[in-house]
């Protein structure tokens, strides 16, 4: 259990333009890449802005989150999330902090893309009485896999490798979208309860659209809480587990956590994860290590390590009610 202290307030988590990375120029493209790498080594948080994702598509995907979760809960248990299905979670289905009561929070996970590994193959339930909702929820996935794939090329830069190094390892992303709603934080909730628990992702990359509530809070190398506020028209980039597995801890995975206790109002979230595929082997990569060092992490597949995770962060829903 990682027990919650007071953020020291916003800190500095930097927000780094993306607009000359999109351009031929590879001096533009190296210093956004050499940019990335900073924070990737300080705090593996940060802010993007001009990231080319249309701001009616981001708007159009929180707009129908809004109105999956308006329904009532009798209607979203018919698409309660299984084993081998995406779907909702209702609150306290999850808890990232494992030692901590459950996440409150509800969520509606969902992925565009398919992958041709029969053990990370996940059938999506979508809510076919919402007109629109699975366009806009597929239309903004598929702007943010993008996204995910050129910040992935940017990762690859700031380590010295080639631009398209992970590419193979990207062709079939694991790419699930969660969409969040966070209450506001109860006034009488067990010891340690919060809107989701100190964690680190599981996988590659995380790119998250959040509203203008407030809320993320994301520990710094120093061992700081600090909140991540809102920046409007930017996305937070946040690293996973496998990346400092594959630097050797040259970058990091940061803990972060959510509590709603200031907005007095619903919290939303979109979190997209942007995951390489289920086979990739995961191990130290020939830039991160010098002469004389030994590689800090066991080599292992992506889905050893993220199929771990999950039946770490899994337990079973309470029982529901209208």
């Amino acid at each position: 259990m990682i027990v919650y202290t007071e953020p020291r307030g916003a800190g500095h988590i930097p927000v780094i333009d993306l607009e000359p990375s999109f351009s031929a120029d590879e001096a533009s493209c190296t210093a956004v890449a050499s940019r990335i790498g900073v924070a990737c080594r300080d705090t593996g948080f940060f802010y993007v802005s001009n990231h080319g994702v249309k701001r009616e598509v981001v708007r159009a995907a929180f707009e129908q989150a809004a109105r999956f979760f308006d329904r009532p809960l009798n209607w979203k248990s018919q698409y309660l999330k299984v084993p081998g299905t995406y779907g909702y979670e209702p609150s306290e289905a999850l808890h990232l902090d494992n030692a901590s009561p459950g996440d409150l929070n509800e969520s509606f996970n969902c992925s565009v893309t398919e992958s041709p590994d029969a053990q990370d193959s996940v059938t999506n339930k979508w809510p076919s009485d919402i007109v629109g909702f699975r366009e806009n929820i597929e239309a903004y996935s598929t702007a943010m896999i993008s996204l995910g794939l050129h910040i992935s090329r940017l990762l690859a830069r700031s380590l010295d490798l080639s631009p398209h190094y992970f590419d193979e390892a990207l062709k079939h992303p694991t790419a699930a979208l969660r969409l969040l709603r966070y209450p506001p934080q109860p006034s009488v909730t067990e010891f340690n309860q919060l809107g989701a628990g100190a964690h680190t992702d599981f996988g590659w990359i995380t790119l998250l659209a959040q509203d203008d509530c407030g809320g993320l809070e994301v520990q710094t190398a120093a061992g700081d809480w600090i909140r991540a506020e809102p920046i409007e028209d930017t996305f937070v980039v946040n690293l996973g587990d496998l990346v400092p597995r594959w630097t050797n801890g040259l970058y990091h995975s940061n803990m972060h956590r959510v509590l709603n206790n200031r907005s007095g109002r619903n919290r939303h979230s979109i979190a997209q994860f942007y995951n390489v595929a289920y086979a990739t082997r995961i191990e130290c990569l020939p830039t991160c290590i010098r002469e004389g060092e030994v590689a800090r992490f066991t080599p292992c597949t992506a889905g050893e390590h993220r199929m771990q995770r999950l039946k770490d962060a899994v337990r079973d829903p309470k029982k529901m009610t209208t």
